[in-house]
């Protein structure tokens, strides 16, 4: 990471290379903590950066540490606020990705979360496309997604991401670029780390938040641009054998953006190309993710020119 590079660290903004924490942080050893993912792209048409839902992404935040009894002393407009000047500073002139943390801070072993202090930190770096866009493959994992009445699944847990590590880790390990999680009943969960929705009948289909997946703010955004290509949608479970014979396949989330997928467990997703649907919808999202969307503006923050 760049020397020069700044965070918001213990209420103010400071070089990044000192934003450090002690090893006997009860983050560090137990996993207390909850994190967001933001995106912000970079025009250069207009020569601003818009940072993507940046108000749902703090509101689940504050959620999240909630489920942590985690105190964020924040609200979402600052937070948000606290971005902007954070960006503004950095400079930064290209898509970046923006992470904050909310954690308990005390130098404390003990297996708990009460009557410990709590932090909050943020950095970004710059990020592409982590996956392709244009065409995945992926593979339904051994690892079943964790249940929200274990690990909080709706809740974005530190430590509970070592569940989708092993499962991303072991498809790339056998040739994939991505892992699909059942849920403990062996329905379709989510991606490792994302969303997922198939096509079938020309319906657009996706598990329901009691599927033990993260309730994403992409997933949300699906849902409008799905409405305003007049594409029904419909909320319910998914066997693990429908995957095999969707008409379109695709994930959506921070990270991965919105990704077709051509192929599961080696079998090809319709013609192996990326469907008119998820074509259309990935298309509709890229506009508004780089500000070239009039009707898309509700959803993304300027950072240079407000």
């Amino acid at each position: 990471m760049s020397e020069s590079r700044v965070a918001f660290f213990d209420g103010r903004l400071m070089p990044l290379k000192d934003a450090n924490v002690n090893i006997a942080t009860h983050a560090f050893n137990y996993g207390t903590g909850v994190f967001e993912g933001l995106r912000a792209y970079w025009n250069q048409d207009q020569e601003e950066l818009y940072i993507v839902q940046a108000h749902p992404h703090f509101a689940r935040l504050l959620r999240s540490a909630r489920v942590l009894h985690i105190e964020v002393p924040y609200t979402v407009e600052e937070l948000v606020s606290h971005t902007v000047d954070m960006l503004r500073a950095n400079e930064f002139r290209q898509d970046v990705y923006i992470r904050p943390l909310a954690y308990k801070a005390e130098a404390a072993i003990k297996v708990g979360l009460s009557g410990l202090k709590d932090a909050f930190s943020m950095f970004a770096v710059p990020m592409g496309d982590y996956v392709p866009t244009k065409g995945i493959r992926v593979a339904v994992s051994s690892w079943r997604r964790i249940a929200d009445n274990m690990i909080p699944s709706r809740a974005k847990v530190t430590g509970a991401y070592i569940n989708a590590a092993l499962s991303s880790d072991q498809a790339r390990a056998d040739g994939y670029d991505e892992a699909i999680m059942l849920g403990e009943d062996g329905h379709v969960s989510e991606a490792s780390s994302a969303n997922l929705f198939m096509v079938r009948g020309g319906v657009l289909v996706t598990p329901p938040v009691t599927a033990d997946i993260l309730e994403g703010v992409t997933r949300q955004v699906v849902f409008d641009l799905a409405s305003e290509l007049n594409v029904p949608v419909e909320v319910r479970a998914i066997d693990r054998t429908e995957l095999y014979s969707a008409e379109e396949l695709f994930l959506c989330g921070t990270g991965v953006q919105l990704a077709g997928v051509v192929s599961v467990d080696r079998r090809a997703v319709g013609d192996g190309q990326p469907g008119p649907i998820t074509t259309a919808i990935q298309k509709k999202y890229y506009d508004i993710c780089h500000g070239v969307s009039d009707t898309g503006r509700r959803y993304v923050t300027p950072v240079y020119h407000p």
